[in-house]
């Protein structure tokens, strides 16, 4: 492999291993979770000294009324990363999930494959049901005696 190709696609290695995407996909939700951290932070540090700033002439609710888009944005910012942290879990998961329906591909294809042969085998006969009489059916198989009313009165009783 020239020096080009791992330009080319840095990750290809990962991508390729379910173990290795975890792992790759963990540091990034570390860091994530890390930098969600220090957003939090920032987000009480400014909604502090925001709610703080008061101008000649306010009155006690228009510091509030003023912070709070810039609230708004942080709490925004917030729930994106930690939708990001969520989805990188559920990745790895779908990946790990993903390389074990791959692994169970060919067995699921032979099994396919034989319930394919035996359908299209011909069938064996079974063996008459009375044994006193071979080579004679049934002629209603599945329904007993009498077929008729009329047949009533021929009937044995238990």
């Amino acid at each position: 492999m020239n020096s080009n190709e791992s330009n080319d696609a840095p990750l290809r290695d990962v991508a390729q291993s379910p173990e290795a995407t975890a792992r790759y996909l963990a540091d990034v939700q570390r860091l994530l979770l890390d930098v969600g951290k220090h957003l939090e932070t920032l987000a009480i540090e400014t909604r502090v000294h925001c709610r703080g700033t008061h101008v000649d002439g306010d009155r006690w609710y228009h510091a509030r009324l003023r912070a709070l888009p810039v609230e708004k944005a942080l709490k925004d910012v917030l729930k994106h990363v930690n939708g990001l942290t969520e989805g990188l879990e559920k990745t790895a998961y779908k990946r790990n999930a993903f390389a074990d329906e791959v692994k169970k591909l060919p067995a699921i294809r032979r099994e396919k494959e034989l319930e394919k042969q035996r359908k299209k085998a011909p069938q064996i006969q079974a063996a008459p049901e009375n044994p006193q009489q071979p080579g004679v059916q049934s002629r209603n198989v599945g329904y007993s005696e009498p077929t008729s009313i009329y047949d009533l009165g021929n009937r044995e009783s238990a």
